[in-house]
């Protein structure tokens, strides 16, 4: 998944000072991007109030599209470098393919997850012939200092853990909810969870007070600790729950995305996540010299240029504005 934003805004991510200590109920509206030649996102994070969600720091919600008659997603090669994509579909297929050779088709309800490390590229599109259908969710999430530089991998989970109660039942994506782990690697304390909910459905999930929590509205009509969610609308949360109550008034469906607040600042710019201008200079250099990132192949196109750095030195700052 890529930011195919022309002029990228920097985002200056990370710190537990700006991390309430207690509940708060924001809703995070989306901004309308273009993803490839035919497929708008709705971009819900980095939000002009909030930038991160623990590890979260990037999520955009697209669909549900029907793109019997075109060509669906289209992202061309494009590089990343110290995060994890998430790739999650409720609806449609995406093909995978990256410079460490992976290929792969994942479809609804499979984790496609991978990590970039210190440098990989990917494409993403609809394979052809695909499904009518295309919804889902991207999302990155940013690598500890510890762990920036791994080598980086693509892992395919098509069978995720599932914890279920009457008309309520969440697939662990990443992380752990209720005790129950996901296979899919991950390198800070967080949680990514599938919630599908029953129309007149009335429960709580639970959750971890050290953690923020937001929820993705996916579909249906829902309300998440009393307040009313949409789809492609996002509910911060804040930390300090221990339960969070849920009410669908129709067959809804959430994702809940959590996470220790993510203690070092960052520096993320276009589709790197890097500690200080000079790695994200470094990083654009080096994809645009090919002496980085490696090479996707089969794709059917040329690969994306990186945009011209913003004039000002980028300087990793706070969470939120």
């Amino acid at each position: 998944m890529s930011n195919l934003d022309l002029h990228p805004a920097p985002s200056l991510c990370g710190g537990r000072a700006d991390t309430p200590g207690g509940p708060v109920r924001e809703l995070l509206e989306p901004k309308r991007v273009p993803l490839g030649e035919s497929t708008y996102v709705r971009r819900l994070l980095p939000n002009l109030g909030r930038r991160m969600i623990g590890g979260w720091a990037f999520v955009d919600h697209y669909g549900p599209d029907d793109i019997a008659d075109e060509p669906g997603m289209q992202v061309p090669p494009h590089p990343h470098m110290g995060l994890q994509t998430v790739s999650w579909l409720h609806e449609g297929e995406v093909l995978h393919r990256d410079s460490v050779g992976s290929l792969q088709t994942v479809r609804p309800r499979e984790l496609g997850l991978m990590t970039s490390g210190r440098g990989i590229a990917h494409s993403e599109e609809s394979p052809r012939p695909h499904p009518r259908y295309l919804h889902g969710a991207q999302l990155w999430v940013a690598l500890p200092d510890a762990h920036r530089h791994v080598e980086p991998h693509f892992e395919h989970h098509p069978d995720l853990p599932t914890v279920s109660a009457p008309g309520v039942t969440a697939t662990v994506i990443l992380g752990e909810l209720d005790g129950t782990p996901s296979p899919g690697t991950t390198y800070s304390p967080l949680v990514g969870a599938d919630i599908a909910l029953a129309a007149g459905t009335r429960t709580s999930l639970p959750v971890e007070p050290d953690f923020e929590y937001a929820v993705l509205a996916m579909s249906g009509e829902a309300e998440v600790d009393g307040v009313r969610v949409l789809p492609g609308s996002m509910l911060y949360l804040g930390c300090g729950r221990t339960e969070l109550p849920v009410r669908a008034e129709s067959d809804a469906g959430l994702m809940l995305l959590g996470g220790e607040p993510f203690e070092e600042k960052i520096v993320m710019w276009w589709n790197f996540v890097g500690r200080s201008h000079e790695d994200i200079a470094q990083a654009r250099s080096e994809w645009m010299t090919g002496s980085r990132f490696g090479e996707v192949h089969g794709y059917d196109g040329a690969r994306l240029t990186a945009p011209e750095l913003p004039p000002v030195a980028l300087k990793p700052r706070g969470r939120a504005r």
